[in-house]
């Protein structure tokens, strides 16, 4: 051994052995047994590292070859098991600090070269050492060696993330590993100028560059995944971790005062005291203001920086004492901003955009924090932060950025701040920010209309409304910085002003109207003709009145009589000073050049603007305020006869005579603008002022509507048009045709009884041209807020109004027919004889029915009307009669049309379409056609060879769905009238049978089951309306039967190979069919009352051959699958369903219950060989959802007859097979609530069938998969199959010896599955598929167990599973699910368990008497100590309490907005923890001695953090029913007891109990009986 020894440590040593050799021996020596040398493992690794160090220091050359494998050597140790295991027993094995330094010069080298090849070793070296304790110590005892580690890592992490190439994971991850060790190093530092300056030195600026880059960065999927989702926000928390604990420790606060704060407020401050040399502010600016990285990153870099600073030194020291402080660091931070230069304009504009973020960022955090006290500023501070915000708004104001969604943020955070900071730039503001703004992005709109509804809030409540608008005004009517300007108000902002204007006195909005109304009549008006400025002007005052008028409060009875008589003149003003100046220009004859002038366009659409509105308003007012006395009403004497029979607009105008009008309307018709738009609801308002008489023109309401529709249809015909956003006066030739139908649509109910046939025709035609656009641009159109046609026709479409207009229904439906007919190919389309073609012919009177129910009838005329009536709907009634007859014809004669692709995609879009209408809806005639349209696509068309299969599966399943959505109508049977019902049945199956041929290879794909399934529904449907219908009911069925029998191969090419080279498509659909038939059958069997014997012997006679034929088909289908092939899905429904025919037929003729007298011995052998192979393959089956499903629902109906087992086996049998389904790999917790049903039936059968000693076999088997052994050997799905077993075992109803076997094993069972969760919850991963579903099987067995479980130490295994089990550090679905079952098990103790609950009393574990003396003593005493308190609660309400802490730490406030899905999660559970509040107050009364500890508990959790309001609601609501348990002696105990800040907490939560909560208590106490 000595030889071994001295000669390898010579060998290693000698500069003679080359150092190839000496790599291989040192492998050698390692992992080799033989080989002894004292202490070995610390000589291999001092020679590596000795190497190492020797080469780096220049004391021998080497080979880059043996560098890197003697690196790779030191890898291979450091990550050695050997070496683990070793330092696991207890021996000290180290390296020494010179090997730090190596890494640290290599990354370096790395880092200046800027290349990261040939570095994975080294820091897979520095992985390996940071993560061993005892190897890390070289870093961990020479700080200045891991923070110079660290830097360098944060520099080639920023290099791989600033270059193009793909992001690897093993820098991030060292990185990671890195910053973890050098935060808990940082934690134990005592001095915190030292730490500041190692911070300073060296991490700052790679930090700041790393975050930053980290947060730009573009991921791509070729980047590491674990990097993009976790560890970049892991690093970036630990960055900012880092940055808090180094700059901004407690004990820095007075050099940052010292530094910020002037000095007469340190005099008062610090009395005195001497400045340390410590400058922290002026360090970290100059940190930030050196070039740490290129240039082009340098400002974007310091803007993201100087936000984060901010925000961790207002979390470090933000407290009312330090706000003037605060304000002052905010100061320092902004001047790092590169304000000034933009200003000078030296910087690209581009720039403004991230200065302007990093200062929203800034203003947010003041806003947030509080750091503004107006009052105090003003008084202590001599307006020193008022001063800064002001110069900050005139740079904004100044220096306007109306194209950055940023700039119009920071001014709303300024407004929001003190109104005051922006009020001397408020005109320049209202013209930059608003009127002259050329906003037209989304993402620009959004923040601009917030900025101006802030204002319009703020003027609002100081009640200076009128001041504001008197800027507006001022600006619109000064010369505009643009030709066009934008319109006032767009449809968010209207909706900001109506609320205002609700809450503002009426006298403040009318002084608004007569200072814009003065304005028109004195600036505008005079100047308006040939002038495009003052037409602009003159349409922007114009919908600022509309927008007043039409938004603020309507005068009522109530209205004070001042306010009644002040509108009664604005509105005579409005007439006589704008209106009727208006009009008299407009009717001056043009020349036809003159008419496209742009300021007569304006003028136009402002007049007939101001028209509108005059008219809606008057009339509201005149119905609405019995005082209020129209101007119109002076004229009404000298209004024609004509005029007021025809319902003229100038019936209601002094001064405008019709000739005059109609000179005006035919000016508005011209533009497609606001006049044209204002012009139909004009009209609109004549309909609705004929339709409030008692008497209704019908000739004047037709032309009226008439008049309507005519307007825009010239521009639907177009095409397209642009979104709406719902603004008057924003109305255009570009987005007219939207306006249009917008009216058209919202009014139809009124306008639809007055238009003619033609006119309903093509509102029909043009509503089906949207819907096709609509759904090619609805993923897009979703995103957008404003109204677009698409938009409008899809909300027509789902409204419940649609079938109450059954004229339109009807006409739609012939419409989409004749669509159907335009995809058709172009040699169809000409053929008048093809179904599609006669079912849309334009000379059928399909609309008579519903329009012969509202046409007014001469009684003279009558009889003739009624025998045209009748010949018209015989007519309608002979054709869909022979579209029935044409549609079978072509189905059997095989001559179908041919679709390509894009004919079978523009049909699965009309058929899409179809959906959206009420089908269940339709009246008889349209319900018989629309089933014709669908019946002739599928049996009349077929797809060409190039098809996409899934397309045309697509289309087929949708035709299959529309018509069952068809037999769920009320008139479903209207069918039968044109159709035989076998006829049906035939023509569908020939057509399916036919198309199969396609689909022989994709019988595997989702799209083909889905298919099936459709298919299935269909035919089951129908086969039961033909069975409760009871018209020959036999004959159908019979035909429908020998129909598929007909389709079979015979037996003799059963018997050869015709079957086997059958198509298996076909083979499914027919097995399908019979299996649909057999079931339909066999269910109405079961449903029939006795009485009826009659029609069970009609169906018992059917089913017989329906079952043998069923038979004869299943074991066909069997003979072609070969020996160890596993059984097609599609069989196994088919043949439980003939197991359940069978068993029912059995029971039906009273057969004897055994399985010679049930069944036949050959179907016995059939189920039995079906058993056998389902239960071989049941283990198997894995995910395989649609495989489980059958054959467990085969398996419930053959468990049920314990006679049918095979030979010796039993219930045993079955359960032990889905013990071993249950732990198979493949299956998860998401497959087994898949099939929990169907598991919970089987087991139903199996429990209620099986013997006694079965039962004990079957408990045995479950309680085997509890024991500890599993868990310990890694057996998780042993003990999962176990614990889903056991709780499956729950739901099933047990009996005599049964139940008590099962209760007599329940404290085995109980303690088991304490031990699992034990076991489980020091593994994560097991988390979710062990500990939840423990969870569950407890609740249930807590809940059974009701009167039964009765020693209280089975409730405390409970509570011990509660609390071993881990609320924190989970994923959201894993919290979730954690979250609703300790609640779950809780609950089922309150509720099912409360007198083994009382006599519990667990403190700590330990039964003690009842804690109420002591309780009265700590009162009495008043313990001022929280923690004795706390200790002394029960075992319930610390497992209670663990579930609030959770709430309040998921639920606290948090920067971002965060995930909406896991918000809502957080909030379910805050529901469940109010909802368990409550139920202790209301239920658990010997819990009420505890209330005082709830609520310690709860503020004390509630001190730590800052809940996000939502949260904060539910569980304060729960926390004020405890409150309500509280005496007067609680109270004064917890105010006495709890610590300060505690105690504030409290004092505000009591507070606030007593304004609202007991207040509202006692109010409905009051009022209770």
């Amino acid at each position: 051994m000595a030889a071994i020894y001295s000669g390898i440590y010579l060998k290693l040593k000698s500069a003679k052995t080359p150092w190839e050799d000496k790599i291989k021996l040192a492998r050698f020596a390692w992992v080799s047994h033989q080989c002894v040398l004292p202490n070995k493992e610390q000589v291999l690794l001092d020679w590596v590292s000795h190497a190492l160090v020797s080469y780096y220091n220049k004391k021998f050359e080497l080979e880059e070859e043996v560098v890197e494998k003697l690196w790779a050597y030191l890898d291979n140790v450091i990550h050695s098991r050997r070496l683990q295991n070793l330092l696991k027993s207890g021996k000290t094995v180290g390296l020494s600090f010179s090997v730090a330094q190596v890494i640290n010069e290599r990354l370096s080298e790395a880092c200046s070269q800027k290349t990261q090849q040939n570095i994975g070793t080294v820091l897979s070296c520095s992985s390996g050492i940071l993560s061993t304790p005892s190897l890390s110590i070289i870093y961990t005892a020479k700080c200045e060696l891991l923070v110079d580690l660290l830097s360098k890592l944060s520099k080639l992490a920023c290099q791989q993330l600033a270059s193009d190439d793909t992001v690897g994971s093993q820098v991030f991850s060292v990185l990671q590993l890195t910053f973890a060790q050098y935060l808990l190093i940082q934690r134990q530092q005592t001095n915190p100028n030292r730490v500041f300056g190692q911070v300073t030195s060296h991490l700052l600026q790679p930090c700041l560059l790393l975050r930053h880059l980290l947060t730009v960065r573009s991921w791509t999927q070729a980047d590491d995944n674990h990097v993009r989702q976790h560890l970049s926000r892991e690093i970036r928390n630990q960055v900012e971790t880092l940055l808090q604990a180094g700059l901004f420790q407690p004990e820095l606060l007075s050099s940052y005062k010292e530094e910020l704060l002037p000095e007469q407020e340190l005099q008062v401050k610090k009395k005195g005291a001497l400045k340390s040399l410590l400058l922290p502010v002026n360090t970290v600016q100059t940190k930030l203001s050196s070039g740490f990285c290129e240039p082009a990153l340098h400002g974007a870099v310091v803007a993201g920086s100087v936000s984060l600073l901010y925000k961790l030194f207002l979390d470090s020291y933000c407290k009312a004492e330090n706000h003037l402080a605060c304000f002052h660091m905010l100061s320092r931070l902004f001047s790092c901003l590169r304000f000034p230069a933009l200003q000078q304009g030296i910087l690209s504009p581009a720039d403004w955009s991230t200065e302007l973020l990093a200062l929203e960022q800034l203003l947010n955090l003041v806003l947030s924090s509080d750091i503004y006290n107006v009052a105090s500023d003003r008084i202590r501070h001599k307006e020193i932060q008022f001063g800064f915000y002001r110069k900050l708004a005139q740079m904004l104001v100044s220096h306007s950025q109306a194209s950055i969604p940023a700039w119009f943020r920071c001014l709303k955070l300024l407004m929001s701040l003190n109104h005051l900071i922006v009020e001397p730039d408020l005109d320049a503001l209202v013209a930059s920010a608003w009127i002259d703004a050329e906003v037209s992005e989304p993402r620009t709109k959004k923040p601009q209309e917030a900025l101006i509804s802030t204002m319009f809030q703020t003027y609002s409540k100081l009640r200076q409304f009128p001041r504001l608008f008197e800027e507006v005004l001022t600006v619109i009517c000064r010369p505009a910085a643009d030709e066009l300007r934008l319109p006032v108000f767009s449809g968010g902002l209207t909706g900001k002003l109506r609320e205002c204007l609700l809450e503002l006195p009426p006298n403040q909005i009318l002084d608004i109207l007569c200072l814009c109304v003065e304005k028109c009549q004195t600036l505008i008006i005079p100047a308006v003709e040939g002038s495009a400025d003052m037409a602009l002007k003159l349409l922007s005052l114009s919908s600022v009145l509309h927008a007043f008028l039409f938004n603020m409060r309507s005068l009522d009875d109530i209205s004070p009589s001042p306010v009644v008589l002040r509108t009664q003149s604005l509105l005579s003003k409005m007439q006589k000073g704008i209106i009727q100046p208006l009009m008299e220009l407009l009717q001056a004859p043009r020349r036809e050049e003159e008419k496209s002038d742009l300021w007569l366009r304006k003028a136009s659409d402002s007049a007939l603007l101001l028209v509108y509105t005059w008219v809606e308003v008057d009339t509201l007012f005149g119905v609405s305020c019995s005082k209020y006395v129209s101007p119109a009403a002076e004229i009404a004497g000298a209004v024609t006869a004509s005029a007021a029979t025809h319902w003229g607009i100038p019936a209601f105008l002094s001064g405008v005579e019709e000739q005059c009008w109609e000179r005006v309307v035919e000016l508005a018709n011209s533009f497609a603008s606001t006049s044209k738009y204002c012009l139909e609801l004009l009209t609109l308002q004549k309909i609705k002022m004929i339709l409030m008489q008692t008497e209704a023109d019908l000739q004047a309401l037709q032309h009226a509507t008439a008049f309507i529709l005519e307007s825009g249809r010239s521009h639907m015909s177009r095409g397209e048009s642009e979104p709406w956003d719902g603004d008057i006066s924003a109305i255009s030739d570009l987005n007219y045709a939207t306006a249009h139908w917008h009216l058209v649509i919202s009014n139809l109910t009124i306008l639809l009884p007055y238009l003619s046939l033609k006119d309903v025709e093509y509102i029909a035609n043009v509503l089906l041209e949207t819907l096709v656009l609509a759904k090619a641009q609805e993923a897009a159109a979703d995103q957008e807020p404003s109204i677009s046609i698409g938009k409008i026709s899809l909300g027509l479409m789902h409204s419940s109004f649609l079938p109450e207009m059954m004229v339109l229904h009807c006409t739609f439906l012939t419409s989409l027919i004749h669509q159907f007919t335009r995809v058709l190919p172009s040699a169809a389309r000409d053929s008048v004889d093809l179904p599609l073609q006669q079912l849309s012919a334009g000379n059928i009177p399909w609309h008579e029915e519903i329009l012969a129910s509202c046409r007014p009838v001469d009684p003279l005329e009558a009889p003739s009307e009624n025998k045209l009536l009748k010949d018209e709907l015989s007519l309608s009634r002979k054709t869909l009669e022979k579209v029935a007859q044409c549609i079978i014809l072509l189905a059997k004669n095989g001559r179908p049309l041919i679709l390509k692709e894009s004919q079978l995609e523009s049909c699965l879009g009309l058929l899409e379409i179809a959906s959206l209408l009420k089908l269940d809806s339709l009246l008889p005639s349209d319900c018989t056609r629309c089933f014709l349209v669908l019946l002739s696509l599928l049996a009349n068309t077929r797809a060409s060879a190039s098809c996409s299969k899934p397309v045309l599966l697509k289309f087929l399943s949708t035709c299959f769905h529309l018509l069952r959505c068809l037999q769920a109508g009320r008139n479903a049977s209207s069918v039968f009238k044109v159709f035989h019902a076998s006829d049906v049945l035939e023509t569908v199956m020939t057509s399916q049978l036919t198309a199969s041929k396609f689909f022989t290879d994709v019988l595997t794909v989702p799209v083909w089951a889905q298919y099936l399934q459709e298919v299935q529904a269909f035919l089951e449907n129908f086969l039961q309306m033909i069975v409760e219908r009871r018209q020959s009911v036999r004959l159908n069925l019979e035909k429908f039967m020998s129909f598929l029998v007909s389709c079979e191969p015979d037996v003799g090419a059963a018997k050869t190979k015709g079957w086997k080279n059958w198509n298996p498509a076909a083979r499914q659909l027919l097995l399908m069919a019979f299996t649909t038939l057999c079931h339909v059958i066999t269910l109405y069997l079961e449903q029939l009352p006795q009485k009826k014997l009659q029609s069970t012997d009609v169906l018992s006679a059917l089913l017989e051959p329906v079952v043998l034929q069923m038979v004869r088909t299943v074991e066909q289908g069997l003979q072609s699958n070969t020996q160890n092939q596993p059984l097609p899905v599609t069989f196994i429904p088919s043949v439980t369903t003939l197991l359940k025919a069978d068993l029912s037929h059995a029971v039906k003729k009273g057969w004897q219950k055994e399985p010679s007298g049930i069944l036949e011995q050959p179907r016995i052998k059939l189920y039995q060989k079906f058993y056998s192979q389902i239960l071989r393959e049941l283990p198997c089956a894995g995910d395989n959802l649609q495989f489980l499903q059958s054959a467990l629902q085969f398996l419930t109906v053959f468990c049920s007859v314990p006679e049918l087992y095979p030979g010796e086996e039993t219930a045993v049998t079955v359960v032990f097979a889905i013990k071993k389904l249950l732990a198979g790999s493949a299956v998860t917790t998401q497959v087994i609530q898949s099939v929990e049903t169907e598991l919970t039936e089987v087991l139903v059968q199996l429990l209620g069938n099986c013997s006694a000693e079965e039962f004990y076999t079957i408990m045995r088997l479950v309680l085997q998969g509890l024991e500890m052994k599993n868990i310990w050997q890694q057996k998780a799905k042993e003990v999962l199959s176990a614990v889903t077993l056991m709780k499956l075992l729950l739901s099933c109803p047990l009996r005599g010896d049964k139940e008590k076997a099962f209760w007599f094993a329940s404290p085995q069972i109980i303690t088991a599955l304490a031990m699992q969760t034990k076991e489980a919850c020091q593994d994560q991963s097991l988390i979710s598929t062990i500990v939840v579903p423990i969870l569950e099987t407890v609740a249930a067995l807590l809940r059974q167990g009701e009167g039964v479980l009765l020693n209280p130490h089975h409730v405390a295994l409970a509570f011990s599973i509660l609390l071993t089990v881990p609320l924190d550090h989970l994923k959201t679905e894993d919290y979730r699910s954690i979250f609703l079952g300790v609640h779950e098990v809780l609950f089922s103790i309150v509720q099912c368990h409360p007198k083994e609950l009382i006599s519990l009393r667990l403190w700590g574990g330990v039964p003690l008497p009842s804690p109420l003396p002591l309780l009265h003593n700590l009162r009495c005493f008043y313990f001022t100590s929280l923690q004795v308190l706390l200790k002394a609660a029960p075992s319930f309400l610390n497992s209670f309490h663990r579930l609030v802490v959770s709430v309040m730490h998921e639920g606290r406030q948090k920067g971002d907005k965060g995930n909406t899905d896991e918000f809502e999660v957080i909030l379910k559970c805050a529901r469940l923890v109010e909802r368990m509040y409550t139920h202790i107050t209301a239920e658990m009364e010997d819990f009420t001695v505890f209330s005082a500890f709830i609520v310690a508990q709860y503020v004390t959790e509630l001190q730590k953090v800052t809940l996000h309001p939502a949260v904060k609601k539910h569980l304060t609501e729960g926390i004020y029913h405890i409150l309500d348990l509280c005496i007067e002696r609680d109270i004064k105990f917890l105010n006495m007891s709890l610590p300060a800040g505690v105690r504030e907490v409290f004092k505000d939560l009591y507070n606030d109990y007593n304004h609202y909560h007991k207040a509202k208590k006692q109010g409905e106490e009051k009022y209770t009986a």
